[in-house]
């Protein structure tokens, strides 16, 4: 017991907001996933650790006049560098040869490599002796069992170190090429150093066969009905306990990137956030001009009573806002549907709408006017399926395999949204066996399809080709994904990723992606604090981040389980350095590789109102000019097009190389104008200041249908382009487009130049925090940054660029909460005037003033918990009520008959008077002020809440005089009990 006490505190500091005891302060960002590994395991969890570091230390030198020298290690010293990455020579060189270090106290200089080090707390000696036999077979020979008296402690290391002197602060004794060539070796033994460390979490996860904390699902039984829906019995199965990690070899030819993803969990405001808890749901990005939401459809779980579910709902994963879409008319509920985005009309295609209703109706979603319609389609017989796959390229849709009672398909239909026919493919090639629960996307004039299921996981990668209606495997290099069913696929930029799946892996997950210019698997580890199971998930590209709805798991044996939404940039595997130095460095991607996976850059795209003309028009033709300034060069120009014809005119720039990506795309005359930026090429060619058109090149009458780019001449894509009124102009803005970078790289760039220009260290960066929380409009930044005083004198200058680069108006530190008896919050506001916020949570208005008032993240679970119980005739008294923590979820959600607010704060009593007047629940809310042992109400309530942390004891008593009656005689029985068991017997009764 006393060693699951030390690791339950010891990861409850690891994931509060206060600095570590470390000098840093935090855990290096290298090795959280394997920190996050070991403290999963039953048996360990870390006490310490270093990722590994390139420093220089400076130290002070001995007293010569001393007759008793202090050891080297007890005169202590300062970091002049660290960095737990590989260091830059130049950075070392101009730091140890500037002036600036002769200006610092005498001491002596040493510039050091030291390795991975960690320190693992065990829970008995043998447990330890598997650990420091599993460390040294994978390179850290160093290690031992360190301690194994009163704590079993481990020490993880190797000897692959530098230690160097330099000289002093006052001469240094070696040359710039030797810190130069110092640097180089420290290097190659920081990359030896992260081989290793990758080494050791791959054979970690391989040796726990299952040891994971909190058990999970591995118990699941196959046997029972169809309670829970939507997860076969052969999914269950799978749970935890098979596949946690390949079981293959790991050979040279895989590609483990040190790029670590982070899992980020999305605040989501509006409805509540259990309405997304779903699985077998389906989700498509919405492209708007002003904003990208996702649209979400169906699927089983949802607030209350899980079912399968017929809402709708739009997210903005920007601002984490959820709103339902109120439509005309809707589909009936189902699950295992597929759901695909053409124009702004969303296709619903087939699911499951009970065990023995399975589905093959089309519905479709006219995004614009809110409405559903049930489609009569014609052509070839489409069968009831769930569980298919259905990729959109133009205005077709490509469906494959799916289930129907014990029938797996194995059969590719094509549903054709202009006409509404289906068509049955007779397609050649490797045919795919048949399957269910696989994926498929879209990708030039290809479709890719990983996985499924049929008998057993299925791990085969297939592309359709809708040129030559042909399949093929798909044979490329790297390691291959596991096999797995009911996992999802996106496209990034040139990636096809492959994320989650059944048999669920360890909780480090892992983001498989095929790089389609070197043609090789990618493998990137993603990192979570959070044990999410992305299980029959929807996942969906939002400029660069992946945002991942629903997901989880049922079990017989603990229940269901669904993943909350969240969030992942992919925008650092633009860095990732590629396999292959041919593709890196090659332009021509759209050039036919054998054996490969792009044949020529064709696009599929749909063109409202247009027919294509004849192709044999001669190749210099001009469109409409206005403002002739004679200007020729690229940055000059752009085309203007109404906002209905943008997508239209923007594909066949960019498929032309017309676009010029360089600069900014805009908007003008109240958004009915889009301008694109064009190239020199396209200037070249359009030198004419007026188009006069042929009858050969005349249009035919416009038609709204689907047609293939890649077999456009640039003569026929001109006539689209004039028929749709584009224009060619000066460009009025000039703008060049920026870098796409992240809010953190952003204030990273900021505040180094400030510090620079203020001749402030380097070293200050590392206090520069990774993670923020936001509450209502204000960015808070953890206690654990800025923490050096120095940050102070620079305040005036240093917030208003931090609030800038988060890209907020009010910008707050998080402080410690006051050790009184109200719990005060101590939120400093750097930027901005007030501290009243407005928090939407779960569908319910906290307004409370941050600098006065603490808000608690940690009880989100709990507060759901509470909204859902059923409190329609009861009476509550909440003896800690605060601003409304509990109180609002018993009002508001759990429609409590009363409730009796006992709080003592005066800030937040003041908070609590507005929340219960925003939520239109005053007239169900008694607030008693002062302290609750002396105005709590006596024998009243149904229940009582004691929220208090870290103890609400000094009221145990007050909660059970406010008991009725016959509650408070059950509770007599229990006299002898101690006064915590009591307590906890109470909380079950009132359950």
């Amino acid at each position: 017991m006393d060693f699951d006490r030390r690791k339950a505190s010891t990861l409850a500091s690891l994931s509060s907001n206060e600095a570590d005891k470390s000098p840093k302060g935090s855990l290096d960002t290298p090795i959280i996933p394997l920190i996050n590994i070991i403290n999963n395991h039953l048996s360990y969890f870390t006490t310490s650790s270093c990722s590994g570091r390139i420093s220089i230390l400076s130290q002070p030198k001995p007293d010569p006049k001393s007759s008793n020298p202090t050891k080297k290690k007890a005169r202590g010293g300062t970091w002049l560098f660290i960095t737990h990455d590989a260091a830059d020579p130049d950075s070392v060189i101009s730091l140890l040869f500037s002036d600036s270090i002769k200006l610092t106290q005498n001491s002596e200089l040493v510039f050091r490599f030291e390795p991975l080090i960690i320190a693992v707390e065990c829970r008995d000696l043998n447990s330890a002796q598997s650990l420091v036999s599993l460390a040294i077979a994978c390179g850290f020979r160093e290690s031992g069992i360190t301690s194994a008296s009163k704590r079993v402690i481990v020490g993880i290391r190797c000897s692959i170190r530098v230690e160097v002197p330099l000289g002093d602060t006052q001469k240094i004794m070696v040359s710039e090429d030797y810190v130069r060539f110092l640097v180089g070796v420290a290097n190659e033994k920081m990359e030896a150093n992260w081989k290793r460390t990758d080494g050791f979490l791959r054979a970690f996860l391989k040796s726990q066969e299952g040891a994971l904390e909190n058990g999970d699902v591995s118990n699941c039984s196959k046997s029972g009905g169809d309670c829970n829906e939507g997860q076969g019995s052969f999914e269950r199965s799978f749970g935890y306990a098979q596949d946690l990690v390949p079981s293959e070899s790991l050979g040279e030819s895989e590609v483990i990137s040190r790029c670590i993803l982070y899992i980020s969990p999305m605040i989501i405001a509006g409805e509540p956030i259990e309405r997304l808890f779903l699985w077998g749901h389906s989700a498509c990005t919405l492209e708007n001009m002003d904003k990208t939401e996702v649209l979400i459809f169906g699927g089983f779980g949802g607030s209350g009573r899980h079912a399968r579910r017929n809402d709708s709902f739009l997210l903005d994963p920007f601002h984490g806002i959820l709103k339902e879409i109120n439509a005309v008319s809707r589909p009936s509920p189902r699950l295992g549907h597929t759901a695909s985005l053409i124009g702004d009309c969303m296709f619903v295609i087939g699911g499951r709408a009970d065990p023995t209703n399975i589905l093959s109706e089309v519905w479709v979603l006219n995004t614009v006017k809110n409405e559903w319609r049930l489609l009569d389609c014609t052509g070839s017989a489409f069968p009831p399926r769930h569980r298919h796959a259905a990729a959109a390229v133009g205005s077709k849709i490509y469906v494959f395999g799916g289930l129907n009672n014990d029938t797996i398909s194995s059969s590719l239909h094509v549903l054709d949204t202009n006409t509404l026919q289906w068509e049955e493919l007779v397609a050649y090639g490797e045919w795919p066996c048949a399957r269910h629960s696989h994926s498929m996307v879209a990708y030039g004039s290809k479709i890719f399809m990983f996985g499924g299921y049929y008998g057993e996981a299925l791990g085969d990668l297939y592309s359709f080709d809708i040129l030559t209606c042909s399949w093929k495997v798909e044979k490329v290099g790297g390691r291959s994904p596991h096999a797995r069913f009911s996992h999802s696929m996106f496209v990034y930029q040139y990636y096809i990723g492959i994320i989650g799946g059944c048999p669920v892996r360890q909780h480090c997950q892992e983001l498989a992606l095929l790089d389609t210019r070197s043609l090789f698997w990618r493998h990137v580890i993603l990192s979570s604090m959070d044990k999410e199971l992305f299980v029959r998930c929807t996942v969906n590209v939002v400029h660069d981040d992946l945002i991942m709805v629903g997901g989880g798991a049922a079990c017989y044996a603990f229940g269901t389980k669904f993943s909350e939404p969240m969030k992942l940039n992919l925008l650092p595997l633009l860095s990732l350095n590629d396999h292959d130095s041919s593709s890196r460095h090659g332009e021509n991607h759209g050039n036919k590789q054998e054996g490969g996976l792009m044949g020529n850059d064709n696009f599929l795209f749909q063109a409202p109102h247009v027919g294509i003309g004849s192709t044999q028009c001669p190749e210099t033709q001009s469109l409409n000019v206005e403002n002739h300034m004679g200007l020729t060069c690229a940055s000059g120009w752009v085309v203007k097009l109404e906002k209905r014809h943008a997508k239209l005119g923007k594909d066949i720039l960019k498929k032309f190389g017309w676009l010029d990506q360089e600069r900014k795309v805009y908007a003008h005359e109240n958004g009915l104008f889009i301008s694109f930026p064009v190239t020199e090429k396209f200037c070249a060619i359009f030198l004419e200041d007026k188009f006069e058109s042929s009858g050969d090149h005349l249009l035919k009458t416009f038609k709204a249908e689907s047609f293939l780019l890649n077999e456009m001449s640039s003569s026929a894509a001109l006539d689209v382009l004039k028929e749709i009124g584009a224009i060619k102009l000066p460009d009025e803005v000039v703008q060049k487009r920026k870098a796409s970078k992240s809010p953190l790289k952003i204030m990273t760039e900021a505040v180094a130049s400030l510090i620079r220009q203020k001749g402030l260290s380097d070293e200050l960066l590392e206090q520069l925090p990774n993670r923020w929380e936001r509450l209502g409009d204000i960015i808070v930044l953890p206690i654990s940054s800025f923490r050096d005083p120095v940050w102070d004198s620079i305040g005036e200058e240093l917030w208003p660029i931090i609030a800038k680069s988060l890209n907020t108006h009010r910008l707050a530190r998080q402080g410690r909460v006051a050790a009184n008896g109200t719990r005060d919050g101590t939120l400093e506001i750097l930027v901005g005037d007030s501290g009243w916020v407005d928090h939407h949570e779960n569908g319910i208005l906290y307004s409370f003033d941050s600098t006065k008032c603490m808000f608690s993240w940690g009880n989100l679970s709990e507060k759901i918990r509470m909204a859902n119980l059923d409190c329609t005739d009861a009476v509550i008294v909440d003896l800690f009520a605060g601003i409304g923590y509990f109180v609002l979820p018993f009002l508001v959600r759990a429609k409590a008959k009363l409730v009796y607010a006992c709080e003592w704060n005066p800030h937040a009593i003041e908070a609590l008077k507005r929340n219960i007047e925003a939520n239109s629940v005053s007239d169900h809310c008694i607030i008693l002020e002062g302290d609750n042992r002396i105005t709590a109400p006596k024998g009243v309530a149904d229940r009582v809440c004691l929220g208090l942390i870290p103890s609400s004891e000094g009221s145990w008593l007050t909660a059970v005089r406010a008991l009725r009656f016959f509650l408070l005689m059950l509770l007599l029985v229990f006299h002898f009990m101690s006064s915590l068991v009591l307590v906890s017997t109470l909380n079950s009764m009132m359950k």
